[in-house]
């Protein structure tokens, strides 16, 4: 049966290239372009309450051409300190960016009033908050992609950067797309690609091998005096390392408006983009003469190009004759017609079905997902009133009732176990790619996996130290790997909450914040034995231990069970409080 779903994302891309075409936006940031042209470093207009950030297309080559760097050898998190930590893979690496590009970027910054004009726009105190569209031509296009980042990675809550390209360079490697997709940043990017233009394909190829003839017809762009018969094979020798180069570090990321002289449609999918930069190059009834001569013309054509495009969503587009009745069908065709591959091509109409497919399995594990999580409430209250009826019934903390193992111990064991299968789940899909990028940072995800981890790891805790026959610790040989991804989301998200400021805590926590506190009171009893027996290298564990508690108490990030008569750390801080009477005083 067809998926309304799909059937919309594949009309809507055209929707959106017509409109962003239409309303003047992307003509506008076109005109900032051209008027940036000859400037050294950048330029701020502000137009109807909107303030264009636009940098030149064709300067500092010499800064871009890096010869002896290999692909995507330009850590994003370098000593410059510029990025967000975020801008890291699933992997927890650094993103790896184009050497040449980030120069371009730190140049901007490191050398001009850059910051200190945009501070301006930026700043709450500075009233004159409006919002930014970051804009670049070719190289250009490459610093306005990393000046968004940076505003991005700011979280300025009074500002959302939106960047505008045209026959921009890829920039970043596979880590950056994963880093970009999880903070939910693609929309803030609108690449515009003309069908032929090489440079947004150019690094498809090994830089190396692109370098020298990317230098003579950058040249050839900026007016220079450069022989006919150079630019050719120059232009030849650039499409031909483009069109059989084998796999790139460098991948796409954000919305990609691929136009032609049929119209325009957008694409998001990260892979799909990158075949589409591949197939709309080439052409059955293009031959490769003609191909080499748009690649030159093109890329400096653009209001050519923007003007095609609206011209075709005034006269509306023709759509090759499809053998399917499908509006899922119709919908795949018409976008091919309009970026100019064909409704024919069977490696475009794949790319495009497998990037729907993808789109589509997306929101039906996260809809199912969103089912099984309603289900497991019920379970999350069997909890809670299990941990309510321990303090109120027995006077005692659920962490300390549990490793009793009475009847409704062991019923809570079951519901432990059900809960932990559940996220389980989603760990096991999250890591087989299974799951949207952002997943992990969607509110409702972080915050039920948060409320879970600080409600069941303590009984986790309570079942390893009970079950364990070893001397390790729960750190080292028992923590779920659950744990540690939940935790690790949830920090992610609170660099976002906190650069945009917490409410102070006005009274305790219902639940302890930091979900292993039950793991440290017994590594703690362990060190107490130790210092007994003369081991004083606990004593400085200890002492730390003994600071932290204080640290949480005193920000109210302790649950008031911990404190019960009888509890297993009220026990602890009675003996430690007699070890340091007896040996202190």
């Amino acid at each position: 049966m067809e998926s309304d779903s799909l059937t919309s994302r594949f009309t809507i891309g055209q929707e959106i290239a017509t409109f962003l075409v239409s309303c003047g936006l992307v003509p506008k940031a076109w005109e900032e372009s051209l008027r940036a042209s000859n400037v050294e470093s950048f330029t701020v207009n502000e137009y109807e309450d909107v303030a264009y950030v636009t940098f030149p297309s064709f300067q500092r080559l010499e800064d871009f051409i890096v010869d002896d760097s290999k692909c995507g050898e330009g850590n994003i998190q370098t000593d410059h300190g510029f990025f967000s930590g975020c801008l890291n893979g699933n992997d927890e690496k650094p993103a790896l960016i184009h050497p040449g590009a980030l120069t371009l970027f730190l140049h901007i910054m490191e050398k001009t009033d850059f910051q200190a004009k945009l501070q301006i726009y930026t700043d709450a105190k500075q009233r004159k908050l409006k919002p930014i569209i970051f804009v670049g031509h070719s190289l250009g296009g490459a610093v306005a992609t990393l000046a968004t980042l940076w505003v991005l990675g700011k979280r300025l809550r009074q500002s959302s950067p939106f960047c505008i390209t045209f026959g921009c360079p890829l920039v970043g490697d596979e880590r950056l797309v994963e880093a970009v997709g999880r903070e939910n940043w693609g929309g803030n990017f609108c690449h515009v690609v003309s069908k032929h233009d090489i440079v947004p394909r150019m690094l498809l190829a090994p830089f190396e091998s692109i370098a020298n003839p990317f230098t003579t017809v950058f040249g050839y762009w900026q007016g220079k005096n450069v022989p006919d018969s150079l630019i050719q094979d120059a232009s030849r020798t650039l499409l031909n390392h483009v069109l059989v180069s084998p796999s790139s570090p460098y991948k796409p990321f954000g919305t990609y408006m691929f136009c032609s002289s049929n119209g325009a449609a957008c694409i998001e999918n990260a892979q799909t983009v990158l075949e589409m930069l591949h197939l709309t190059m080439q052409s059955q009834h293009t031959s490769f003469d003609e191909i080499v001569q748009a690649c030159l013309l093109e890329h400096i054509r653009y209001d050519s190009v923007l003007e095609e495009v609206r011209q075709n969503s005034i006269r509306g587009i023709r759509i090759a004759k499809s053998n399917s009745e499908s509006s899922y069908e119709m919908g795949i065709s018409s976008q091919l017609e309009a970026i100019g591959v064909g409704a024919q091509n069977d490696r475009a109409q794949l790319a495009l079905r497998k990037a729907g497919e993808i789109e589509n399995n997306y929101n039906e594990n996260v809809e199912t997902l969103a089912i099984k999580l309603s289900v497991r409430q019920s379970s999350m209250a069997e909890l809670e009133w299990y941990k309510e009826r321990c303090e109120k019934e027995d006077g005692s903390t659920y962490y300390d009732s549990f490793k009793k193992q009475d009847m409704k111990d062991i019923h809570a064991n079951l519901v432990r176990v059900k809960l932990a299968e559940f996220w389980d789940e989603i760990m096991e899909m999250w890591e087989g790619h299974e799951l949207p990028s952002d997943f992990k940072s969607q509110n409702k995800w972080i915050n039920a996996g948060n409320t879970y981890r600080k409600l069941v790891e303590p009984l986790d805790i309570a079942h390893y130290y009970l079950t364990t026959k070893t001397n390790k610790s729960y750190f080292s040989d028992g923590r779920p790997n659950r744990h540690k991804v939940l935790q690790e989301w949830m920090e992610a998200k609170e660099k976002t909450r906190s650069s945009r400021g917490q409410r102070t805590r006005r009274k305790p926590a219902s639940l302890t914040e930091d979900s292993c506190f039950w793991a440290y009171v017994e590594e703690a009893w362990k060190d107490l034995e130790n210092l007994k027996q003369g081991q004083h290298q606990s004593l400085q564990s200890l002492e730390q231990f003994e600071k932290y508690v204080t640290t949480m108490n005193n920000a109210l990030k302790i649950a008031p069970d911990v404190f019960l008569n009888g509890s297993n750390y009220m026990m602890w801080s009675e003996e430690w409080e007699k070890y340091k009477r007896d040996h202190f005083l």
